[in-house]
């Protein structure tokens, strides 16, 4: 299984770099007014890609750390519970008994 997984991350990065490679163009990128740059096309990909992907992933890695700490912290209340509840408790005789010879 893990030969696939290796073999189809290949195959993916060399459908990028083949496409890379097929458009190294020049694209104008018209910044504010009249200021234009010029930016390979595959650069231009990559960035905007990134510009997309990054601030997903930086939301689910948030998102999956704080939920664990909640699943630590729940943990942790749990064990506490099942720790006081483990104690042995003394059981006391709230009422005396009488007897007649006496309270016992």
């Amino acid at each position: 299984m893990q030969f696939l997984k290796t073999l189809f991350w290949a195959l993916l990065v060399g459908v990028i770099v083949a496409f890379a490679l097929n458009n190294m163009t020049m694209v104008p990128l018209k910044l504010w007014g009249t200021l234009y740059a010029d930016v390979n096309l595959p650069l231009l990909l990559i960035v905007t890609f990134l510009a997309g992907f990054l601030p997903t992933f930086v939301a689910l890695h948030l998102t999956r750390w704080r939920l664990r700490q909640r699943i630590a912290a729940t943990d942790r209340t749990l064990a506490d519970l099942h720790r006081v509840e483990a104690t042995p408790t003394h059981v006391v005789d709230p009422v005396p008994t009488i007897t007649p010879g006496g309270i016992v």
